[in-house]
């Protein structure tokens, strides 16, 4: 079996913050959220076996990511959920693919998505979810697609939801299972900073580097940023010495 992590996202919704850094490199509790999701994938599929798709931002992932994943480049666009599966077709070679997307954050265990698969149906896994229908905008944690239908995806910008997996639920061929944890897709400032607040517990999180004078309230600082004597920051990020995003 080989990993897919999505990260070709422009992350517009998450700017000005998706403008200084690609989206995936964002900093979740100090660790680029690409990289949680590595962490998640590689103890189930193993070191050399995890693919990283790449668009916006290509260079900095590529600085950031050569030589610990296979880099599958989207040029001259981007191909959505679907298309990026279908690029890998050669180096996945007759494989399962495990596929999770590298801009969420959550606590999930993905080991058991993949114990006791079939490998002939899809099974997607979402978040604190029991009894609800699959649909585009459920929380996905994961999901586990055969050989069988990898060869069938389109090399085109199209989704999973709209390419496969509405059409193999509905002839019962997609399984559908469920995890409690806490889960934030990573959309907006707002989210972003929740997503930082969950992973420390409620505890403003400051990076590498930062110096921090003033008082932090339920706030994150980038690694490098400063926060001068008297301020008081409040439910925002501070990137450097003078950006400040609310969550808002």
């Amino acid at each position: 079996m080989a990993a897919l992590v999505l990260a070709a996202g422009s992350g517009s919704r998450l700017r000005p913050l998706s403008r200084l850094r690609p989206k995936v490199l964002c900093p979740v509790a100090g660790t680029a959220l690409v990289d949680h999701a590595l962490a998640r994938v590689e103890p189930v599929v193993g070191p050399g076996s995890v693919a990283v798709n790449v668009h916006h931002g290509r260079r900095r992932l590529e600085d950031h990511l050569t030589g610990r994943v296979h880099l599958s480049v989207e040029e001259p666009e981007a191909l959505g959920t679907g298309g990026a599966v279908a690029r890998l077709r050669p180096w996945l070679d007759g494989r399962p693919v495990l596929v999770v997307n590298g801009d969420t954050w959550h606590r999930a265990d993905l080991a058991p998505l993949v114990r006791g698969w079939d490998g002939e149906r899809i099974r997607v896994l979402v978040a604190n979810a029991p009894g609800a229908v699959l649909g585009p905008t459920s929380r996905v944690l994961g999901s586990l697609l055969p050989w069988s239908e990898v060869v069938r995806l389109p090399e085109q910008p199209w989704g999973l939801w709209e390419v496969s997996w509405r059409r193999r639920l509905a002839e019962g061929r997609l399984e559908t299972l469920t995890a409690a944890t806490p889960f934030v897709d990573c959309a907006s400032p707002g989210d972003y900073l929740a997503a930082n607040l969950a992973a420390s517990g409620g505890v403003s999180v400051v990076g590498a580097g930062a110096v921090v004078e003033g008082t932090l309230v339920r706030s994150v600082v980038w690694p490098g940023g400063i926060v001068r004597a008297g301020e008081v920051l409040v439910d925002a990020v501070r990137v450097g010495e003078r950006l400040t995003v609310r969550a808002s």
